[in-house]
């Protein structure tokens, strides 16, 4: 095992290593600046199972119901050779396909190596790359690639990419409902943004942005029944965001080496599983590693309970805008002195420290109050 490795697997624990998949790193892109989730996640480390451990747990997941209703439909589209899913593409969309080769690449003659999985997926795309025909070639569950922090995290997408009119384009399957023709706005903003996480590892595997479409389709059930659904979702707009942050993540060799050398993240189970490890001593690991706290990590960390309490004297507890327009204060309480002309800033928030005392003396104008 190489230091890098090592190292992650030494932060990890004896714990069953967690993959990266697409709702992983669209999180991680969300919040660039999060040293704290850029390493657990490198790590595989299980940040729900860590997060409560401590005293703050994260409701995150989806319930076995949901899970089963939608390996369920999945399952339904893509029976025989995804007929159903085919002809809804047809039906609804347009696409000039009167039959298609399907192929599953969940294992390659029955191994399922990532590296294995990735190279025959590749192989395949990259020949029907070079076909200058449309011959309606569908792939399920193709194994991806994508560099995050320096380092590349497989993605096993839950979807199926095809080729026609010279652009392979993706099918992202989800089992939320469309009712009456419409659909949770956050579900569908959530799958915008990891279809196009699949999209920039399609990209990278060809090598040729141009040979995927920025247009993905988005498959649900109908209403209440499992009739499936299709639309477009262009996600142009997500790309442009995605391909930014990832550009400003940290590597993962550069945080590594700020961090202890002999830091763990793990519970020192017993032989029946019981963690050993006390609380406060893995709050305390934690901690040595730094973390960038927003409102929006609500959302998309199981962590965020645990940051939010770190963070409370923090203005970036008040959201990310918020703290920008404080012009670098990092404190609450600095904040309020400042507004109250009690605090005694440095040179570089002198004008901020003005800026927050007239706007105390307005607002007292207003409310009719001293400050």
């Amino acid at each position: 095992m190489k230091g890098t490795e090592a190292r992650l697997a030494r932060i990890r624990g004896r714990a069953v290593p967690r993959n990266h998949n697409a709702r992983t790193i669209a999180a991680l892109a969300s919040n660039p600046g999060c040293a704290r989730r850029a390493i657990l996640d490198a790590a595989g480390v299980d940040k729900q199972r860590i997060a409560a451990f401590t005293g703050f747990p994260a409701p995150f997941g989806q319930s076995r119901f949901a899970l089963a209703r939608g390996n369920a439909f999945e399952a339904q589209l893509k029976a025989e050779g995804a007929a159903q899913l085919l002809a809804l593409l047809r039906e609804q969309l347009n696409l000039p396909i009167p039959k298609a080769h399907y192929d599953d690449l969940t294992e390659v003659g029955g191994n399922t190596s990532p590296e294995l999985r990735h190279a025959r997926t590749k192989s395949l795309l990259l020949g029907i790359a070079r076909n200058t025909g449309d011959n309606g070639t569908m792939f399920d569950h193709p194994l991806l690639r994508l560099e995050v922090g320096g380092r590349y995290a497989y993605l096993e997408p839950d979807l199926i990419a095809f080729r026609v009119e010279g652009k392979f384009s993706v099918v992202e399957v989800k089992s939320f409902p469309v009712i009456d023709g419409q659909a949770d706005g956050e579900k569908v903003a959530a799958a915008a943004i990891q279809s196009a996480v699949y999209v920039l590892a399609l990209r990278d595997l060809l090598g040729d942005p141009g040979a995927v479409h920025h247009e993905t389709i988005l498959v649900c059930p109908e209403n209440f029944s499992s009739r499936p659904v299709a639309a477009k979702l262009d996600v142009r707009k997500q790309l442009a965001v995605l391909c930014r942050q990832l550009s400003r993540l940290a590597r993962i060799d550069d945080l590594l080496g700020l961090l202890p050398p002999g830091l763990t993240f793990d519970l020192d189970p017993d032989d029946a599983g019981v963690p050993r490890r006390e609380p406060a001593d893995l709050a305390g690991a934690i901690r040595t590693v730094g973390a960038r706290y927003a409102p929006e990590c609500l959302n998309t960390c199981e962590m965020c309970f645990f940051c939010r309490d770190e963070a409370r004297d923090d203005t970036a507890r008040l959201g990310k805008s918020t703290r920008e327009e404080l012009g670098g204060i990092e404190h609450i309480a600095a904040v309020l002195g400042f507004a109250r002309g009690t605090g005694a800033p440095d040179p570089a928030l002198a004008e901020a420290a003005v800026t927050l005392r007239a706007a105390a003396r307005l607002r007292a104008d207003v409310l009719g109050e001293a400050v």
